[in-house]
């Protein structure tokens, strides 16, 4: 049985830093993911990890797991946005929000939230502490906090 909790994580200045170059480096790839998706229009994962694995890896020194997450992340996007055009969320194809939306590749911010798996990411229950992937390795010791019920259970 798998438990879904929110935790809080507590890093340290360093491990902060790491975190937050690893999670920049993310969502910078996913953009350009975004891009090569747009212009080929290939939005289907295997598809387009056929035309941006290699170079994730290359440009942004990702790890697999998380160059395929981006990838991934980026095919959710855009299987959203079509939803969302479907259901009429986005007005009429001929209004100023839905060609604003359609038109021009999706973007993620630097902040965006980036996808961690049993791969990249160990829990240390006991003590508190995860390690996750980073782009300057393994961080090991990164403290996190959550309710009390949560840590609890």
């Amino acid at each position: 049985m798998k438990m879904v909790v929110q935790v809080k994580l507590l890093p340290t200045p360093v491990q902060a830093a790491a975190l937050e170059a690893t999670l920049h480096s993310c969502n910078e790839a996913g953009s350009w993911v975004s891009e090569v998706a747009f212009a080929k229009d290939v939005k289907r994962n295997f598809a387009l990890r056929e035309h941006t694995y290699t170079e994730i890896k290359q440009r942004w020194g990702l790890g697999a797991q998380a160059a395929q997450h981006v990838i991934k992340k980026t095919c959710d996007a855009y299987r959203t946005l079509a939803a969302n055009a479907k259901a009429g969320n986005l007005g009429k194809p001929w209004s100023k929000r839905y060609r604003r939306a359609t038109q021009k590749p999706i973007a993620f911010r630097l902040e965006s939230a980036q996808p961690y798996d049993d791969r990249m990411l160990s829990w240390q229950i006991p003590d508190r502490t995860i390690s996750i992937w980073t782009l300057s390795g393994r961080t090991k010791g990164v403290a996190f906090t959550a309710s009390p019920e949560q840590l609890s259970g």
